[in-house]
C-alpha cells in the first residue's frame, strides 16, 4: 500500500514538473517567433516593429530563465522518487534555457544590422532560416506537450525535429557559401556580424535537436 501510494505521488509531482517544462517550452517559442517577425520586419523595412518584436523577445527570454528555476525547485521537493528521470529532465530544462539563449543572441545580431542594408539573398536566407527555426521549435513542443499522455507520439514528433533542423543546416551552409559572392556588397564589421546572427540561429536549432534526443529518452520511460 505504500509503494502505491509513493507512485501516485511521483505520478502527480511529474505531471507539475513536466507542466512547467511545456510552460517553458512554450515561451522558449515564443522567442523563435518573435525572432522571425523581427526579421520580416527588418526586411520590410518596418524598424519600429522590429525593435518591439526584439524588446518582447528578450522579456520572453528572461520569463524561460525563470521558469527553468521552477522547474530546478520542483524536482528538489521530492528528489527520491525521481530516481529513474530526474537527470533527463533537468538536461531538458536546462537546453530550453540555452534555446531560448541562442535566440537572443540572434535577436541582438538583427539589433545591430538593423540599419545596414543586406543584399536581398542574404535577407530572405535569414528569414527563411528563422521561419524553419519556428517549425523546429514548434515539433519540440509538440513533442513535450504529448510526452505526459502519449509516449509514443512525443518520440515520433521528437524525430521530426531532427528532419527540419536537418533542412536549416543545409540553408545555413547555403548562406555560408554565398558570402564570397555577396562579401564586396557590405563592410566587414556588418559581414561578422551576419556570420554570428546566423550562426546563433543555427545553434538554436542544433539545441531543439538535442533537446528531442531528451524527450525520447523521458518517453521510453513513460
Amino acid at each position: 500500500m505504500e509503494k502505491r501510494s509513493y507512485a501516485w505521488f511521483e505520478r502527480r509531482r511529474r505531471t507539475k514538473a513536466l507542466d512547467l517544462a511545456q510552460e517553458q517550452i512554450s515561451k522558449a517559442l515564443d522567442t523563435v517567433t518573435l525572432l522571425h517577425q523581427a526579421t520580416k520586419s527588418v526586411l520590410e523595412g518596418k524598424k519600429k516593429e522590429a525593435k518591439q518584436q526584439i524588446e518582447n523577445l528578450f522579456k520572453a527570454e528572461e520569463e524561460v530563465d525563470r521558469l527553468r528555476m521552477e522547474v530546478f525547485k520542483e524536482l528538489t521537493k521530492g528528489a527520491a522518487l525521481f530516481a529513474e528521470y530526474r537527470e533527463d529532465l533537468l538536461h531538458l530544462v536546462k537546453r530550453l534555457d540555452t534555446l531560448a539563449d541562442h535566440v537572443k543572441d540572434a535577436a541582438r545580431c538583427m539589433e545591430m544590422l538593423s540599419d545596414t542594408r543586406l543584399p536581398t539573398e542574404l535577407s530572405e536566407s535569414v528569414v527563411f532560416m528563422t521561419g524553419t527555426l519556428v517549425e523546429c521549435a514548434q515539433a519540440l513542443r509538440n513533442s513535450i506537450e504529448k510526452l505526459a499522455t502519449n509516449p509514443s507520439e512525443a518520440a515520433q514528433s521528437a524525430r521530426k525535429v531532427d528532419e527540419i533542423e536537418h533542412k536549416l543546416d543545409i540553408a545555413y551552409l547555403e548562406t555560408k557559401a554565398s558570402f564570397i559572392k555577396h562579401g564586396e556588397k557590405i563592410n566587414c564589421g556588418a559581414m561578422v556580424i551576419y556570420d554570428d546572427l546566423i550562426e546563433f540561429i543555427e545553434q538554436a536549432a542544433d539545441m531543439c535537436a538535442d533537446t528531442a534526443d531528451y524527450i525520447v529518452i523521458l518517453a521510453s520511460r513513460e
